[in-house]
C-alpha cells in the first residue's frame, strides 16, 4: 500500500511537457472570455432571426363561446308599418359562438424590415469579428504568461547555480580563514552575499510558484500541475524582420478584427438611420381572413372568406420620428467618431510595437556581448583575488555582475519573442502566423 501510494505522489509530481502552441490551445479551449463572446453571438444571432421572421406572414386565430341571459329581442325586419312586435317576440336565444382567423402579409414597411436585417446581419457579423479579436487577445496573453514562466524558472536554476558557487566560495574561505589566511571580514562578505542569493532564490521560487499557479488557471489544469516548456520557442537567430512599421500598418487596417467590427457596427448603424425614417412612410399588407358564427335559432355564418390589401399610416409618425432619426444619426456619428479613434489607435499601437520589437533584439546583441565581458571580468577577477591584487568585494561584485547578465539575457530572450508576438497582433495576423 505505502508504495502505491509513493508511486501515485510520483506520478502527480510528473512534469507535463507544454510547448507554446499546445498552451495557446488549451487556453482558448478554457478561456471563460471566450465563452461570454461566443454568447453574445448567440444572441446577435437570434436578433437576425428575429428581424428576418418579420418579413413571414402574421396569422391569427381567434374564437369564443358565450352563455347569454334570456334577452329581449325586438325584430323589425319583414315586419310592415303599423304592425308591432312585442318584447319577447324573437327566438329564444341563450348561447352564442364565433371563430376568426386572419393573416396579413407585409408588402412595404417603409424598408423598416429590410433595415431591421440588414443591421441584424451586421451586427452578427460584429459579434463574431468580437470573437476573433478576443482569440487573439488570449492568444498574446498565453504567450505572455509562457514567457514569464519561462523566466521565472531560469531565474530558479540561475539562482540555484550562483547559490551554489557561493555556498563553496563560503566553504574555501571558512578554511582560509582558519587557517590564518582570510580575513574574517572578507568571509563575513562571502557569506552576506550567500544570504543574499538565498533570499533571492525564495524570491525566484514564490514568483516561479505563482507564474505556474497563472499558467494552470490559464489552460485550466489542476493548479499543481509542474510544466516542463519548450525552450526552444526562445532560441533566436537574431534576425529582425524586413518589414517597416508602415508595411505591419497596412497590415494592421487590412486583418485588424476590431476595425472590421467596428466598420461592421457603422454599417448597422446606417441601417438604423433608414429604419427610423422608415416611420414616414405607411404600411402595405396583403390581408386576408374567414369569419365563422353560430347563434341558436337566429344566424349561421360560414365560408365567410375576404382578402384584399390593408393600409396603415400612424399620424403621429409625423412629428414623433424626427427624434427618432436624430437618436438613429447620433448613434451613426459615435460609431464613426470611434472608427477614428481606433484609426489612431492602431497607428501608434503599430509602431510603437515595432520599436518595441527592435529594441528587444538590440539589447540582445548587448547582453550577449555583456555575458562575454562579465564572465571575463568574473574569470581576471578571480585571478587577481588568488593572488592578493583584487579584494574580496571586487570578486563577490564581480560575482553579481556576471549573474545579472545571465539574467538579462535569460530574459530578453523571453521579451524578444513577446515582442515580436505583440507585433504581430498588432498587425491582426498573429492568428494567421500561429497556425
Amino acid at each position: 500500500m505505502l508504495t502505491l501510494f509513493f508511486l501515485t505522489a510520483s506520478a502527480q509530481q510528473q512534469e507535463k511537457p507544454l510547448s507554446l502552441n499546445e498552451a495557446i490551445s488549451l487556453s482558448i479551449q478554457n478561456s471563460k472570455q471566450l465563452k461570454v463572446s461566443q454568447a453574445k453571438v448567440a444572441a446577435a444571432n437570434a436578433s437576425l432571426k428575429e428581424a428576418n421572421e418579420k418579413q413571414l406572414p402574421d396569422v391569427k386565430v381567434s374564437g369564443s363561446y358565450l352563455r347569454l341571459t334570456q334577452p329581449n329581442i325586438d325584430l323589425k325586419l319583414g315586419k310592415s308599418e303599423g304592425e308591432g312586435g312585442g318584447k319577447g317576440a324573437g327566438p329564444e336565444v341563450n348561447s352564442a359562438a364565433y371563430g376568426i382567423a386572419s393573416v396579413s402579409v407585409p408588402i412595404f414597411a417603409g424598408m423598416m424590415i429590410q433595415s431591421g436585417k440588414e443591421a441584424a446581419r451586421y451586427l452578427e457579423q460584429a459579434a463574431k469579428l468580437d470573437v476573433d479579436k478576443d482569440r487573439e487577445d488570449i492568444m498574446q496573453n498565453t504567450i505572455a504568461a509562457y514567457s514569464n514562466l519561462y523566466k521565472a524558472q531560469a531565474a530558479v536554476v540561475l539562482m540555484k547555480e550562483n547559490l551554489k558557487q557561493s555556498t563553496q566560495r563560503v566553504f574555501d574561505f571558512t578554511n582560509l580563514e582558519k587557517n590564518g589566511l582570510l580575513a574574517r571580514n572578507d568571509l563575513l562578505k562571502a557569506e552576506l552575499q550567500q544570504s543574499n542569493y538565498e533570499l533571492a532564490l525564495m524570491d525566484a521560487e514564490n514568483s516561479l510558484k505563482v507564474a505556474s499557479l497563472n499558467m494552470n488557471i490559464m489552460l485550466g489544469l489542476p493548479d499543481n500541475t509542474p510544466l516542463a516548456l519548450d525552450t526552444t520557442v526562445f532560441a533566436t537567430d537574431n534576425n529582425v524582420d524586413a518589414r517597416s512599421a508602415a508595411d505591419f500598418e497596412q497590415l494592421a487596417y487590412h486583418n485588424r478584427k476590431d476595425i472590421a467590427a467596428v466598420n461592421a457596427r457603422e454599417r448597422a448603424a446606417n441601417a438604423g438611420v433608414k429604419g427610423a425614417k422608415g416611420e414616414y412612410y405607411p404600411a402595405v399588407a396583403f390581408t386576408g381572413g374567414y369569419v365563422a358564427a353560430y347563434i341558436p335559432n337566429v344566424v349561421t355564418i360560414t365560408n365567410a372568406v375576404n382578402a384584399g390589401l390593408g393600409l396603415k399610416y400612424n399620424l403621429s409618425s409625423l412629428w414623433k420620428t424626427g427624434s427618432k432619426v436624430a437618436g438613429a444619426k447620433a448613434q451613426l456619428a459615435q460609431v464613426q467618431a470611434s472608427e477614428a479613434q481606433l484609426t489612431d489607435a492602431i497607428h501608434l499601437d503599430v509602431y510603437q510595437s515595432y520599436e518595441n520589437y527592435l529594441l528587444s533584439h538590440k539589447k540582445m546583441d548587448t547582453y550577449v556581448k555583456a555575458i562575454e565581458q562579465s564572465e571575463e571580468n568574473y574569470r581576471i577577477t578571480k585571478n587577481k583575488q588568488v593572488n592578493n591584487l583584487a579584494t574580496t568585494t571586487d570578486l563577490l561584485d564581480a560575482d553579481v555582475a556576471n549573474l545579472q547578465s545571465h539574467l538579462n539575457y535569460a530574459f530578453a530572450k523571453a521579451d524578444a519573442l513577446v515582442a515580436y508576438k505583440k507585433l504581430l497582433k498588432a498587425a491582426g495576423v498573429l492568428d494567421t502566423n500561429n497556425k
